[in-house]
Formats: structure tokens, sequence, C-alpha cells
């Protein structure tokens, strides 16, 4: 899966919706599926990062992209709904999701963690990705391929001291990631929902974490892409349910 040849025209004419699409893995992964034919909805706070990831995709004369500003720190259920009905309104389907919105937080021992940090990590990592999958479980219905991939960790799958909220909230994910391929498989939808643990990515967040480590020994966002277009194109029709590393163990 790491060595994936994408097609050129793998995503063409399929609307995909990347959150965090502003910076790091969601920024290369919106190029990614927008240079194999993706008209992409890059959703993510901060506008100019956004019209920078916009412009970079229009520049390279792929499919015309759509901003999305969303706050998932303050939104209010009404917003992912409305978000919902404007999408539906202009491209009246999705056919792929990827949830890659995260914040870190603190890193320290649960009995000095912040209450307050706690909340806002929890909101932005867990609750922000259900609030989003329930407005568009209605658009990815309507496609006949749709892909939901939510974006995993290590410290989410086993636990590692002093990760506090970070490492809670993706197994959190892990748990919505599973339960929703197992209500949405079945003979009516063409849906299928994965996790993807990027591993050590040179990443903003990974120098936040690991300041002393050196950024160069990881692989850029970039060079993970491959994993990214497999799972979001037809041929992972069958891959439903997996907890998937973007890099060999």
């Amino acid at each position: 899966m790491q060595d994936y040849q994408a097609p050129a025209d793998l995503l063409k004419e399929r609307i995909i919706m990347v959150t965090g699409a502003g910076s790091g893995i969601g920024r290369a992964a919106a190029k990614a599926y927008a240079a194999h034919g993706a008209t992409v909805i890059l959703v993510g706070r901060t506008v100019s990062k956004l019209e920078s990831v916009y412009d970079e995709i229009e520049a390279a004369g792929h499919p015309k992209p759509a901003i999305v500003p969303l706050n998932f720190e303050g939104a209010a259920v009404k917003e992912y709904e409305e978000l919902a009905m404007t999408i539906e309104d202009n491209f009246d389907r999705i056919d792929g999701l990827l949830h890659n919105a995260a914040i870190l937080g603190t890193r320290s021992p649960i009995e000095l963690y912040d209450p307050e940090i706690w909340n806002k990590v929890m909101h932005v990592n867990a609750t922000a990705p259900f609030l989003l999958s329930r407005a568009m479980i209605p658009l990815l219905r309507k496609s006949d391929d749709a892909s939901v991939i939510f974006t995993a960790s290590g410290v989410g799958r086993r636990a590692k001291p002093y990760w506090g909220a970070y490492a809670v909230s993706k197994f959190a994910i892990e748990g919505l990631s599973q339960m929703l391929a197992e209500e949405l498989d079945d003979d009516r939808h063409n849906v299928r929902v994965n996790s993807l643990n990027p591993g050590a990515t040179r990443t903003n967040m990974r120098a936040t974490a690991y300041p002393a480590e050196n950024p160069d020994q990881n692989p850029a966002p970039e060079e993970l892409m491959p994993v990214y277009l497999y799972l979001m194109g037809r041929d992972s029709h069958d891959v439903n349910g997996q907890q998937i590393d973007a890099q060999p163990k």
C-alpha cells in the first residue's frame, strides 16, 4: 500500500472534503487529491492558509477547489448542518472525507492535566469529527463509492504516558471509525470507513511534541500520499473497518 502507484485520473469528478487542509498532512492530501482529478473542499480555521492551498491547486491547473472556514473549537451543531446544506446545493454529494484536523494540547501527567485544555482537545479531536461525520453521512450515501478516513495515532492504539487528552481523543477516533464502518457496511450504501496512522511525519505538531528531535529524520507529508490516495480511490473499495499505518513498522 505504501508503494501504491495512483492512476492520474484516480479521483476524477470526485468531491472530497479535507479538514485541516491549510498545512501539514491536510495540505499535502488536498493537493494530491486535486492532482488526481478531485474537486477538493478545503476546511480549516485559518482562511489565509486555505487560500494559499487554493491558489496552488488552481495554479497547477487542477479542478477548482472550494474553501470552507470552520473553527472546530467553537462551531455549533447548526453550523455543521448548514455546511451540509451548502455542499448539497453546490455539489449534491461528497465522495470522500478526510478527517485530519487536530490539536496536540499539552503533554503532562493526568493528575496535572488542565481540565480546560482537556475539554478543548477532546472537542476538536473527537467531538468535531463526530459532528462533521453526522452531518456528512447523508451526502456520502449519495455517492456510488465513498471513503471516509479518520486520522489515527500510535498513542491512540496503545497509550503512552503524558500524552493526555490527545491520546484519549485518538482512542475515541478509533472507536468512532470502527462504529461507522459497521453501521455503513450494508447493501444500500457504498461507504467505507478506515483509520489511518500517519506515523512520525515532518509536521509542526510533531515538532511541538518532540522539540529535541531532528525533523529531517521523518518523512515529509508528501511522501505518505500513496496510502492516502489508495484509501480515497476505488482500488480500496473492499477495505473497510481497518486500522492502517501509512509507514512500515
